[in-house]
C-alpha cells in the first residue's frame, strides 16, 4: 500500500495511506544500511502487520521531488512564511533570512501577513509593498475574523506546502482554520497524532483537502545561514538581479564598488532601504563567520 509520512517522532512513522487510513510504522533496517532516512512527506511503500492495531513497515521510499535541510522535509511544493503586522511586530532580518533559505533550496516562497485587524490600512500596506516590489506574493489576512483565508486556500490547492514562522503569529489558527472544511477522517489523524492545538514540536504533514498538504512545524525565533558564502548572498536577494548586469564590475557585491546600479536604485527607491540594510547585517555576518 503507498501512502505519505505525515510525522515522524521517536523512530515511529506516521502514514497517511491511500485507503484514508493512518497508521503507525517502523523503517526497515535496509534503510540504516543505505545510509537513507524517511523523511516528513515522504511517498512510501508500507506492509501492514495489524489492520486492527493500523501497524505496519515501511518498505520502499518512492523517488522525491525535492528535499529540504531546514526543515527536514521531502516532496515541497512551495513555502508560506506567516508573520504578524503586530503583536509581535514583524521581524524584517528574521523573515529575509528564511526566505534566502527558501531561494537557497530553490523552493517558491509566498508570505502572509497576519493580524491585519490590528494593523492600521498604511502599514498593511506598506509591509505587503515591501515584499511585492521584490517579486513575492504577499496576502494581507486577519486569520481570526476569516479574512484572506479564501485567498490562502487557493493558493495552497493541489500543493504541498511549508508553513513556517515565528511563534505567536497565528500559524496554529490558520491550519484549524483550513481543517474545518474537511472530512472527518483528517480530525481523527490530528487526535492520533496528539497534535496540540497551538504547538507544534515536530514538523507533519496535515491533508486540508484532496491533494492538498500543509507541512506545519516548529515557531522559530532564529534562523542563520549556512553552506553560503557571503558574496553569494546577493544572488538571493531577487529585487537585485534586475540591476546586476548593469554595474560596472563583474561580481559587484552592491556595497563600496562605484557605479553600482543596486546602490542607484537604492537611492531611486526602486529597491527596499529595509530590505537593503538586512542585506549590509547578513553580509558581515557570513564574513565574520569566515574568519573563525
Amino acid at each position: 500500500m503507498q501512502g505519505k509520512i505525515i510525522k515522524g517522532i521517536a523512530g515511529f512513522y506516521y502514514i497517511y495511506a491511500e485507503d484514508g487510513e493512518t497508521y503507525e510504522c517502523k523503517a526497515k533496517g535496509i534503510f540504516r544500511k543505505d545510509n537513507q532516512k524517511p523523511l516528513v512527506g515522504d511517498d512510501v511503500q508500507i506492509s501492514i502487520l495489524d489492520p486492527k492495531e493500523k501497524t505496519g513497515n515501511i518498505t520502499a521510499i518512492l523517488p522525491r521531488k525535492n528535499s529540504l535541510i531546514r526543515p527536514a522535509v521531502a516532496n515541497v511544493d512551495q513555502a508560506m512564511v506567516i508573520f504578524a503586522m503586530e503583536s509581535p511586530k514583524p521581524n524584517f532580518l528574521l523573515l529575509d533570512r528564511f526566505l534566502i533559505m527558501m531561494e537557497q533550496q530553490d523552493v517558491p516562497s509566498l508570505i502572509c501577513f497576519n493580524k491585519g485587524d490590528l494593523a492600521e490600512p498604511e502599514e498593511q500596506q506598506r509591509l505587503c509593498r515591501i515584499y511585492e516590489d521584490c517579486g513575492y506574493q504577499v496576502i494581507p489576512a486577519s486569520i481570526k475574523d476569516g479574512i484572506g483565508v479564501d485567498q490562502i486556500r487557493r493558493v495552497l490547492q493541489d500543493k504541498t506546502t511549508v508553513v513556517a514562522g515565528p511563534s505567536g503569529v497565528g500559524k496554529s489558527s490558520l491550519t484549524n482554520r483550513l481543517q474545518d472544511e474537511i472530512c472527518m477522517e483528517t480530525g481523527e489523524i490530528s487526535r492520533k497524532l496528539k497534535r496540540g492545538r497551538h504547538t507544534t514540536r515536530h514538523s507533519q504533514v496535515i491533508p486540508v483537502g484532496k491533494d492538498t498538504f500543509l507541512v506545519d512545524t516548529p515557531g522559530f525565533s532564529s534562523l542563520y545561514l549556512t553552506d553560503m558564502e557571503e558574496d553569494q548572498l546577493k544572488d538571493y536577494f531577487p529585487e537585485f538581479t534586475r540591476y546586476t548586469q548593469q554595474c560596472r564590475f563583474q561580481g559587484c557585491r552592491h556595497i563600496h564598488e562605484p557605479d553600482c546600479q543596486v546602490k542607484q536604485a537604492l537611492e531611486d527607491h526602486k529597491i527596499s532601504k529595509q530590505r537593503y540594510e538586512d542585506y549590509l547585517v547578513l553580509y558581515q555576518e557570513l564574513k565574520d563567520k569566515r574568519k573563525y
